[in-house]
């Protein structure tokens, strides 16, 4: 007679895992249209960093976005080494984490802009390139679990769609109906969607662990940023939004930590 073996143990069909990530998805936008209009708060622009540098005002927060730009040089720099191009099952893989790279350096050059001037105009070339960083993180996340001809399908819609957010956002601020829903639903779509994937579908390479930090590190991050003058007054030197960008850069920084050391499996 044959042992008895669990349902439980069996592995979902990868029609049900699907069935899954949808569904959150679509939670996730049903939730974001039932809330009520998140109008961009007036004060959000008043930074706790009063340092000037060279005559440049607040320029902790300033030079601080050279490290996005450093993350992102490091990682186009590995992607077109001998390492970059043999860390890959299928070449294809690569290109999501190159447009994540090159959202990097605009993510430093977007909020450098910003900072100098801050405003909703200057915002919006900020959180453009943000959008586009975790909508290009997340599609190669779908490359590596789901499949690549999942993940390359799905790149152009994630990056309308996080694009279309900030549009949509900047639009309703010059009507005077502020609405943040999109935006915020698009900020947590990698962090809610990525650990569902490490859990519902195999792993093709190591590094999970590595997943994990980079998603506390971006936490961590906006919750500095949450945190800006509380933290400036506790330290007297280093705001909130300041360590905001070193821990931000840190996480992207940690994507080129895991390609560098993940292996096949």
């Amino acid at each position: 007679m044959p042992p008895c073996t669990s349902n439980s143990s069996m592995p979902l069909p990868p029609d049900k895992k699907a069935f899954g990530l949808w569904l959150l998805a679509t939670a996730l936008a049903g939730i974001a249209l039932l809330l009520p209009r998140i109008p961009q708060p007036p004060q959000y622009h008043h930074f706790a960093d009063r340092h000037t540098c060279f005559g440049i005002s607040a320029c902790f927060d300033v030079a601080s976005n050279a490290l996005f730009m450093l993350a992102g040089l490091a990682g186009l720099r590995f992607l077109s080494g001998k390492a970059g191009r043999s860390a890959f099952i299928d070449p294809r893989e690569a290109l999501p984490y190159r447009l994540f790279f090159l959202a990097a350096l605009l993510v430093g050059l977007g909020s450098g802009y910003y900072h100098l001037a801050p405003d909703n105009g200057r915002l919006a070339w900020d959180r453009a390139a943000i959008s586009l960083a975790l909508m290009s993180w997340l599609a190669a996340i779908l490359c590596e679990r789901v499949s690549p001809t999942a993940g390359l399908r799905l790149l152009p819609l994630l990056l309308a769609a996080g694009l279309g957010s900030v549009i949509y956002w900047g639009w309703s601020e010059t009507h005077g109906i502020g609405d943040l829903r999109a935006y915020g639903a698009m900020q947590l779509y990698p962090m809610l969607l990525i650990p569902l994937l490490l859990r519902l579908y195999p792993p093709r390479y190591s590094g999970d662990r590595d997943v994990f930090t980079i998603i506390v590190l971006y936490l961590l991050a906006l919750l500095c940023d949450m945190m800006d003058h509380q933290i400036a007054a506790l330290t007297g030197v280093i705001s909130g939004h300041t360590a905001k960008h070193v821990i931000a850069a840190l996480a992207m920084y940690w994507i080129v930590v895991r390609l560098r050391r993940r292996r096949a499996l």
